[in-house]
């Protein structure tokens, strides 16, 4: 398998179900594979990042929780120095406290941002259908008829704005965490994630309250409709 003209590929699997040979195989055909929305356990993480997994989708959710004779997926994350974890910075996925010792475990190009967006990003309907289900969306949370979270609320900037408050980030950091630690991990930091000759001029403008007021795709002005920003 190749896909050498599609930019970066990245794979979320759940390692108890596919084989090391597998996970293998992928990493070595320049595919970025991460556990997500998995059951495994300690051991088998180690196994799969021996075998080349590069990453962890959304750390802490869709995984089992750290415990004391069970340390799983997350611990597994946490402790391993070479592999990447997105985390979602919302106030409702992870208690800030988690994401703290996240930081403290994984070293500064090792975290960086996701949001989990769900189609009610930009929109100002209460909920959203998701296989046939009704998600409603409130204060910031997307969840279905029993309450348990169906994707996110969360758009980038708000995002970035959640680790300088939630967390108290230096907002430097949580830029980088946005933008050119999630490029470096795609392999793509000497195009994307700088503001620097030679690089691609997808940019965005922020106010002093870190909401956005523009932004350029490829250094095209893209169109803001009434220009008020993410308010």
């Amino acid at each position: 398998f190749s896909a050498p003209d599609l930019g970066a590929v990245v794979v979320t699997l759940a390692p108890e179900m596919v084989g090391t040979a597998d996970i293998s195989s992928l990493s070595r055909a320049g595919v970025r594979v991460c556990a997500g929305h998995t059951a495994a356990d300690y051991e088998s993480m180690r196994a799969a990042l021996a075998a080349g997994l590069a990453g962890f989708t959304h750390l802490f959710n869709g995984m089992a929780p750290l415990a004391g004779r069970s340390p799983g997926a997350v611990a597994a994350a946490l402790l391993d120095e070479t592999s990447c974890c997105g985390i979602i910075v919302d106030g409702h996925h992870v208690h800030p406290a988690n994401l703290r010792l996240a930081l403290k475990c994984k070293e500064p190009g090792r975290l960086f941002l996701v949001t989990d967006a769900m189609p009610c990003i930009g929109a100002t309907a209460p909920g959203f259908q998701l296989d046939g289900n009704w998600i409603a969306v409130d204060n910031g949370r997307c969840t279905t008829a029993d309450g348990t979270l169906a994707g996110s609320a969360l758009d980038m900037a708000a995002a970035v704005r959640n680790a300088v408050d939630l967390l108290a980030l230096p907002l430097s950091e949580a830029l980088r965490m946005a933008s050119l630690y999630p490029a470096a991990f795609l392999g793509q930091d000497d195009r994307r994630g700088r503001i620097a000759p030679g690089y691609v001029a997808d940019l965005v403008l922020l106010d002093e309250r870190l909401h956005v007021r523009a932004t350029w795709i490829d250094g095209v002005r893209m169109d803001h409709a009434g220009d008020g920003g993410d308010d």
